[in-house]
């Protein structure tokens, strides 16, 4: 399936009221849903241990004041003033920070990366490559190689923290809003209720997960709007039936005098507060679904006073209550006419958040494979027209466990508080630096301006960890040992990846090896079409040539695809296939690459088989109309700087629709592999120079079926030969399609260290072993699979 890219709203109903309001409405239910139950925990998180409620009212005014500041500075004006605008192509999240800043700095680590790629339409920069400021920062950035990989693993840092909290956020959420029976039920019953009744939830929500989002998305955002109108309207009864003058208490001098009356305690329940503003970066990371303006008026107009008038009502209601200083809840601050409505309404609306957060983490997931940084999962497309809206059974199995476990172990908000917020302060910060690095290199604003943008919230925000980290025997060890794995388990699939690469490239075949095989060396052609797999942008790979050593035969129609990715977040189908010829017309080869952005679908087998087809013959139709008979025009430059050719290949862009500008161009590159990093993990592999022409023709779906007419006319030998090609390529099709692709070993070399002979010879093939195939990811059918056996020594 191919579905739609880019934002879910046009340009042309950008400006409408209406069209705004309801995408403001929609993003309640996707993006507000864990930040909105943040007041079911936050005081009772706060008051754990570290400090008490006392009849001065000291303490929990200091919290209302450090909650109130905490909201303003960083979901307000942080989030929606100023990260929300660092998108990239209308995406935002942790990918798209880094993406932005490796368009602006070569600063990524993606081997076959091309300079084709820059051409691409959302390949876009702030200002024209003439108007680029080179500063010294990217000087810097892009002069040492371990800042590119220290970049990387600042980003993978956050995606793990991210998935971290994928697992905590359920568990607190789901046991917060169930918590509420305690006021209903002894606490004996309540003891053994809780947990059983929070375990079942989460079973239930992860159970359903397969259904996709859009079968109960439509009750997401009623949902959320009720909880925020219900805690509205809480908070302003208790602030007018409690005590009227709470307000004073938002002066940031009560955040003073509870530092100095709690000192090293109050610092500690830092950690606590900081729960008010979990679910603030799901505004960045959702705003592809959405628009700018969309989420900051939901925020600013509802969300933002709810939550100030909830935590208020709260503060107002214990300020006269200090005979429950030991049993602080938010529903002790619900009358009990309204107790058991709104405690449904919570248990409701925390499902939401948790969906939103594990929707989060499986589309993070995949973000992290089109990076080569997470072993291959199985990913599914839960709808045909929502775009992103994706279930990975693996990891949702996974989340479901973890999420119960920790529930179970845990069995108390204070220790599932101290590991959810020290995940969130670790994702806040990276957000923090590559927003920093994105105001420098892309906005080519002054240094000092990034500087005090990570000074101030970078400050406070270190803080917040800071507190957090205290915490690391009473819960924040979690985040820490599952992010540890992680990185573990992400880096060593990057290296062995790299490393396979950098294999391929040194040990991939010359052209006129290919050229050379024929029946004088007892190899036939077999009708069909032959798809060979390959990460090579260039070249015959080398498990080519080993199936042809072993078999003896190949197809008729051969066509080398590489799937790559390319750091932008989607790419139009109709820049996405780059198609070029492996040899002269006659051989009947062909190279193909297949580009998709970071949040892109990888479409099933069968409409990609056919649509390559299609595009191969869009290709043979322009390829003879631009050469006139010049047969020998495309042949692929597979040779080094050692001499093994010295043709050129021409790579033309095929497209379904024609787009904006010339419908089509064409790349003439001359490729050739240079010195390859034998550190960790960066590669340099080629040099691209680029020609577009434009190309006087409208795209169109060839059918093969020649029109009468045709036939009556005087048909030069161009037309004869194109007629047989594209009638070579509709038998073959008929003939049926074989997949070839690697199924590899890898192994260290003699004489390795001991940690690369860990990393790859335990760790990468322990991995690769229990992971999905690459046919399972590519979504090739078992029945038209050829594997070939590959042994990489790296």
């Amino acid at each position: 399936m191919d579905l739609d890219y880019g934002k879910c709203w046009s340009t042309s109903k950008k400006d409408s009221w209406k069209t705004l309001l309801l995408l403001a409405y929609q993003s309640l239910g996707v993006v507000y849903g864990d930040l909105g139950i943040s007041p079911l925990y936050v005081y009772k998180s706060t008051f754990a241990e570290d400090i008490h409620h006392s009849e001065t009212n000291e303490e929990i005014f200091g919290v209302l004041s450090f909650v109130f500041w905490t909201l303003t500075l960083v979901p307000l004006f942080k989030y929606v003033f100023i990260v929300l605008r660092a998108d990239d192509n209308g995406e935002g999240g942790t990918f798209a920070l880094y993406s932005l800043i490796c368009r602006h700095a070569k600063v990524s680590l993606l081997p076959n990366r091309q300079v084709a790629d820059e051409a691409l339409s959302t390949y876009k920069l702030e200002h024209p490559p003439e108007m680029k400021n080179n500063s010294r920062v990217k000087m810097l950035l892009e002069k040492h190689k371990a800042l590119h990989t220290a970049l990387l693993i600042l980003v993978l840092l956050g995606t793990c923290m991210v998935i971290g909290d994928g697992v905590l956020t359920p568990a607190i959420s789901v046991f917060s809003a169930v918590s509420g029976l305690e006021l209903s039920m002894s606490n004996k019953h309540h003891q053994y209720a809780v947990v059983p009744i929070t375990c079942f939830i989460l079973l239930c929500l992860f159970a359903l997960q397969h259904y996709g989002t859009h079968r109960v998305g439509f009750l997401f955002a009623p949902i959320v709007l009720t909880w925020l109108l219900c805690i509205s309207a809480l908070g302003l009864y208790n602030i007018f039936q409690w005590n009227p003058h709470v307000y004073e208490a938002l002066s940031p001098y009560y955040m003073f005098k509870f530092l100095r009356k709690t000192r090293r305690s109050g610092w500690m329940s830092l950690g606590g507060i900081l729960l008010c503003i979990t679910g603030s970066e799901a505004m960045f990371a959702d705003l592809g679904h959405f628009s700018y303006t969309a989420i900051q008026i939901a925020f600013t107009f509802l969300v933002y006073p709810a939550l100030i008038l909830a935590y208020m009502g709260q503060a107002a209601y214990l300020s006269k209550h200090h005979d429950t200083s030991d049993k602080i809840s938010f529903y002790l601050s619900v009358p009990d006419i309204v107790r058991w409505p709104v405690l449904i309404i919570a248990i409701l609306a925390s499902v939401v958040g948790s969906q939103a957060i594990i929707s989060g983490t499986f589309s993070i997931i995949n973000q992290s494979q089109s990076l080569g940084c997470f072993p291959r999962v199985k990913v599914v497309h839960t709808s045909d027209k929502i775009h992103g809206q994706i279930y990975i059974p693996e990891i949702n199995w996974m989340l479901m466990i973890l999420c119960i476990a920790v529930t179970i172990g845990f069995r108390d908000i204070k220790h599932m508080g101290n590991a959810s917020g020290l995940a969130v302060m670790t994702v806040m910060l990276v957000t923090t630096c590559l927003t920093s690095l994105v105001i420098i290199l892309c906005w080519h604003k002054p240094p000092i301006i990034a500087f005090s943008f990570l000074l101030f919230f970078g400050s406070i925000e270190l803080l917040y960890f800071s507190a957090s980290l205290t915490k690391f025997r009473e819960g924040a060890w979690l985040p820490i040992l599952l992010a540890l794995f992680l990185m573990t388990i992400m880096l060593v699939w990057h290296y062995a990846t790299i490393k396979k690469y950098e294999f391929d490239l040194h040990n991939k075949v010359s052209l006129e090896w290919l050229l050379a095989l024929g029946p004088s060396l007892g190899i036939t052609r077999v009708p069909g079409i032959g798809i060979v797999f390959t990460d090579l942008i260039s070249g015959i790979p080398a498990n080519f040539s080993r199936f042809v050593t072993n078999l003896p035969a190949f197809h008729r129609i051969l066509v080398f695809v590489c799937v790559k990715s390319v750091p932008v977040p989607h790419v139009p189908p109709a820049e996405r296939y780059l198609v070029g010829r492996v040899g002269p017309p006659a051989h009947r080869s062909y190279r193909c690459i297949v580009r998709y952005g970071y949040r892109d679908v990888h479409q099933d087998v069968d409409s990609f088989e056919s649509e390559l087809v299609d595009r191969l013959s869009d290709f043979i139709r322009y390829d003879w109309g631009r050469t006139h008979g010049r047969t020998n025009s495309c042949t692929e430059d597979d040779g080094s700087r050692s001499g093994e050719s010295s043709s050129d290949c021409r790579l033309a862009v095929i497209g379904t629709v024609a787009f904006s500008g010339p419908p089509a161009y064409e790349i003439e590159e001359s490729v050739h592999p240079e010195s390859v990093s034998i550190g960790f993990p960066t590669v340099e592999s080629m040099t691209d120079v680029i020609e577009m022409e434009s190309i006087g023709m409208h795209e169109r779906r060839v059918r093969f079926a020649i029109d009468d007419e045709s036939e009556t006319d005087t048909r030069s030998e161009r037309d004869v030969q194109l007629r047989e090609e594209l009638e070579d390529l509709w038998a073959a099709q008929q003939a049926g399609t074989a997949f070839i692709l690697g199924h590899s070993h890898v192994k260290a070399k003699q004489g390795s260290s001991f940690p690369k002979r860990l990393a790859i010879n335990i760790g990468y093939n322990f991995l690769r072993r229990n992971c999905r195939g690459p046919d399972v990811a590519l979504k090739v059918p078992p029945v038209s699979l050829l594997e070939v056996g590959m042994v990489y020594v790296v």
